[in-house]
């Protein structure tokens, strides 16, 4: 095979590349399906708040996704997945979410460190090694985070925030909300207080400023407000 006829595919591949999302608007993809998930209100403050940059950012970006027909806006500033936006979101949630589980399940790797090894295996994964990852992680519905896997489960599970669960009951950790992912120190903390999806804990304590204060077997953490409004579970007996 020629030098030339080598670089074809390569050429072909960068075109591709070229012409879908960058890498910018592939976050705002997967930061919008999660909002609309969550069915939160996606408007460019909250989406500014989630990635920690100026509002004029946002615009710029957005506009630009308007352009490649990845998202609308209505007449208030709502943002909306079009039908190829939601389903470019859709795949990236999966994979990402896909892999997580496989590197918790298959590969052992300890779990706070999951959500940026995903992030980097992603980019790099083709089609004969996702089916292969999806076949190891069997019928798993939900990342080790507790949120849902695009085509295996259809909703979020666990509507009760911590902070919002009465003292004295027994309350499930259901799932961590996705922005707090990428805090691995945040992660890290979780983990070793036990806070992973499926453990139940007794709330001891809960107050606005003190935080919430948990019992789980002979542990008690006590975590900040911040910390419990990113935590959801359920009510159990």
């Amino acid at each position: 095979m020629t030098s030339e006829a080598r670089a074809k595919p390569t050429s072909a591949r960068n075109r591709r590349d070229a012409e879908g999302p960058t890498e910018k608007q592939r976050e705002y993809l997967e930061v919008i399906y999660y909002l609309a998930a969550r069915r939160e209100p996606i408007i460019a403050a909250r989406l500014a708040e989630w990635m920690q940059v100026q509002p004029p950012t946002v615009t710029v970006t957005l506009q630009k996704m308007v352009e490649k027909g990845y998202i609308t806006r209505d007449e208030k500033g709502a943002i909306l997945l079009t039908a190829e936006g939601h389903a470019l979101a859709e795949e990236m949630v999966r994979v990402h979410r896909l892999l997580e589980r496989f590197l918790v399940d298959v590969m052992h790797v300890p779990w706070h460190a999951i959500h940026e090894e995903a992030v980097r295996l992603e980019h790099a994964l083709s089609p004969l090694l996702l089916a292969r990852v999806e076949e190891l992680v069997g019928n798993s519905e939900t990342c080790p985070h507790g949120n849902p896997i695009p085509g295996k489960a259809n909703s979020y599970v666990g509507h009760v925030r911590l902070d919002r669960a009465l003292t004295g009951g027994n309350w499930q950790l259901c799932r961590i909300m996705e922005e707090a992912e990428e805090d691995n120190e945040l992660m890290r903390f979780m983990q070793s207080n036990d806070l992973i999806p499926g453990n139940v804990f007794t709330v001891v304590h809960s107050s606005p400023s003190i935080g919430v204060t948990l019992q789980h077997g002979e542990h008690r953490t006590t975590v900040t407000a911040d910390v419990a409004s990113v935590l959801w579970g359920q009510i159990v007996a």
